[in-house]
């Protein structure tokens, strides 16, 4: 049977002058001396050179990663993130050397993703396939979870949640299965927010195999994730964090930990760093309307517990939010009472109502009384075209898995 190592190795160009190091003077000539070093030890057999490849590949990530988090993250110059990209490569390769620890291995499975996360593609997105083999030796020594979590599961799926009551004038209409002509004419040209039924049935995530915590463990739970802590995005006590999929779900969704906090797994191009959930989903036909491609179309993933929060928010692109587990409780507003919504006035929010949707404060915001809005309630199989610009307020009512398009 192929060690983990020769099938790494195998994934690698075949030898050092096959290893492309090519950067622009952007990336000081000591960064690249330290980058052609670990190309050599990457191909070298000394095996008296594991920690000297450990350290040297360190290096490069840590010197990458000031440059990563010197500014903003529009700044960051994309020759920086493939040096940080090529540290990770390097590092998780000395990982698999020999005869890995399990430890070792998932050690080297982070690394990659932490490559996949904050870097740039290299060499064909070569980071991406030595993922996937290391993610396989994982599953192979993943052992079978405990009944009492499937028992909790069970329970969780279980609870009724708190679900609004909606009247007929302020429900967002529903059409089942409508034809790119009267999608067009009736809803995206006029911008009219819809819930489109039985368009995503095909799906694999929620007819062949559903989505549920266990399947999400057993494709994604190594891989580690950008998880959101607190209520939301505006308070001032929200921050960001990196979790395992399984460490998410334990801390987060089975609440093992104790947990009192929120954390919710918001906006993230999960589908990009693991395909294989790509797979069970697919982007609604009606994308095809706008002007791009099917690469044009942004797709995130929103995994959470009950009680999630979206604050009341427009984004510049139109959006499919298409509901896999769970139910969520969705307003909408027009872009046209913007001024009744009070933006927040500093440039980092200004996409962002002041107001607390579901508890406004009448004095600070009276006019927000005023705003007419949609509402509905999003259950499994069911998507919602929000319209450019349309502001938007989302709450989870249980757990609960989204998948946003956004396209133009």
């Amino acid at each position: 049977m192929a060690t983990l190592w020769s099938k790494i190795s195998a994934t690698l160009p075949r030898n050092e002058d096959e290893f492309p190091l090519q950067f622009s003077s952007k990336v000081e000539s000591s960064v690249v001396e330290m980058l052609k070093r670990c190309r050599r030890q990457l191909y070298s057999d000394d095996a008296e050179a594991e920690a000297v490849r450990m350290l040297n590949a360190q290096i490069v990530i840590d010197v990458s990663w000031e440059k990563l988090n010197a500014g903003t993250w529009r700044h960051v110059d994309k020759e920086w993130r493939r040096v940080y990209s090529c540290g990770c490569l390097f590092k998780a390769a000395a990982l698999c050397r020999g005869e890995p620890s399990a430890d070792a291995v998932l050690q080297a499975v982070r690394t990659c993703d932490m490559g996949l996360l904050m870097g740039a593609a290299i060499m064909e997105d070569i980071l991406q396939v030595m993922v996937r083999i290391l993610q396989a030796e994982v599953r192979k020594s993943t052992e079978v979870e405990e009944e009492s979590e499937h028992t909790e599961v069970k329970r969780l799926k279980k609870e009724i949640p708190r679900v609004p009551v909606i009247t007929e004038e302020r429900a967002i209409p529903r059409i089942k299965c409508p034809s790119l002509e009267s999608f067009s004419t009736d809803y995206l040209l006029p911008l009219k927010p819809v819930v489109l039924e039985g368009i995503i049935e095909h799906w694999p995530a929620l007819n062949q195999h559903p989505w549920s915590i266990e399947y999400l463990r057993s494709v994604a739970g190594c891989r580690t994730v950008p998880v959101e802590v607190g209520s939301r995005y505006t308070d001032e006590g929200w921050s960001q964090t990196l979790l395992t999929v399984n460490q998410f779900i334990d801390r987060y969704i089975l609440n093992k930990e104790g947990e009192s906090g929120l954390g919710y797994l918001a906006q993230h191009q999960l589908f990009d760093q693991i395909p294989e959930l790509k797979d069970d989903i697919r982007p609604p036909d009606y994308c095809c309307l706008g002007e791009g491609d099917d690469d044009d179309i942004t797709v995130n993933a929103w995994f959470g517990p009950g009680g999630t929060v979206s604050p009341l928010h427009q984004d510049p692109q139109q959006n499919f939010l298409a509901q896999v587990v769970g139910s969520k409780y969705i307003r909408l507003y027009s872009p046209e009472d913007t001024d009744k919504l009070y933006p927040h006035q500093s440039k980092l929010l200004h996409n962002t109502s002041q107001v607390e949707v579901e508890n406004p404060d009448a004095e600070r915001f009276p006019a927000f009384a005023r705003a007419p809005y949609l509402e509905c309630v999003l259950r499994p199989g069911d998507v919602l075209f929000i319209p450019v610009r349309h502001w938007h307020y989302v709450r989870s009512l249980e757990l609960s898995f989204s998948v946003s398009f956004w396209w133009s």
